[in-house]
């Protein structure tokens, strides 16, 4: 009966002297989590406000935010870690071997990564553009680390990792503060040239939307499926389909107008 008493004593000892070791870097490192936690988001919602005065670019403003959030967290995890009683010193050696192994394994994930920090340095498009990368087009929501983050005219939000947009070609479709609007036209070889060419002229300049710059009517080429030309007019980047549309509009009545047929296309037999 004694052994067992002395027993029970002795393991419920234990715990209170495992408590008394453990308890305080435990409460500590909880304290510290949660304190770094809201100070990495002040200190996130901090940067962007200041890059917004600095008036630095919103992309640019994220990565530093979301950089800053990061370091501070790092940082919380190696007073943790001291609290406990591992020596850091020490420790950054096992974190090289484990941050070595964790590389073979996750070489997409740092492909990516190293592509966001090429995509930050040399910004070939930024928050707001509308670009064509990847086989997708659509406008950039936002730039991660890892993917990049589309929105598209119909109201999908497609995301891409930046190693499939940094090595291949990007075409950034706002770029320019005007883009040209081309409206090809195929007509039958009966059609006049000169006619033609002045009822695409007077459809060209009637087109709204569409800056001052002079309208080029080009006659492409002549083949034996008809007469080739096109309309050549410039656009606010932003309002290219819509001009776009009012230019076709426009060219279809002009011609209609003129009486001017259009190609036919040839009759395919089908076989038996």
């Amino acid at each position: 009966m004694t052994t067992t008493t002395e027993t029970i004593h002795m393991t419920s000892q234990e715990w209170i002297d495992l408590g008394m070791k453990y308890g305080a870097p435990i409460l500590w490192s909880c304290v510290i989590v949660v304190v770094a936690f809201f100070a990495a988001s002040w200190v996130r919602r901090l940067v962007v406000n200041a890059c917004e005065r600095a008036e630095i670019e919103p992309t640019l403003a994220r990565f530093f935010a979301k950089l800053t959030r990061w370091v501070i967290l790092l940082i919380a995890g190696t007073f943790v870690l001291n609290k406990f009683g591992f020596e850091t010193a020490s420790f950054s050696v096992l974190i090289g071997a484990v941050g070595l192994a964790v590389s073979l394994a996750f070489q997409g994930t740092l492909s990516n990564f190293a592509s966001g920090i090429m995509l930050m340095i040399f910004r070939p498009y930024k928050i707001g553009d509308s670009i064509i990368a990847a086989g997708q087009t659509g406008t950039v929501y936002e730039i991660d680390l890892f993917s990049t983050t589309l929105d598209t005219v119909d109201n999908k939000r497609i995301f891409i990792p930046n190693t499939a947009i940094f090595g291949a070609v990007i075409t950034n479709i706002s770029f320019h503060e005007k883009r040209r609007v081309d409206v090809v036209v195929v007509l039958h070889h009966s059609a006049s040239i000169d006619k033609t060419r002045a009822a695409l002229t007077e459809a060209a300049k009637r087109i709204p939307g569409c800056l001052p710059d002079k309208p080029e009517i080009v006659l492409v080429e002549m083949t034996a499926g008809g007469i080739t030309w096109q309309v050549q007019v410039w656009s606010q980047s932003g309002e290219f389909l819509a001009v776009r549309q009012a230019a076709m509009r426009e060219v279809k009545i002009a011609l209609d107008s003129a009486d001017l047929p259009f190609a036919v296309a040839p009759s395919v037999e089908t076989k038996r």
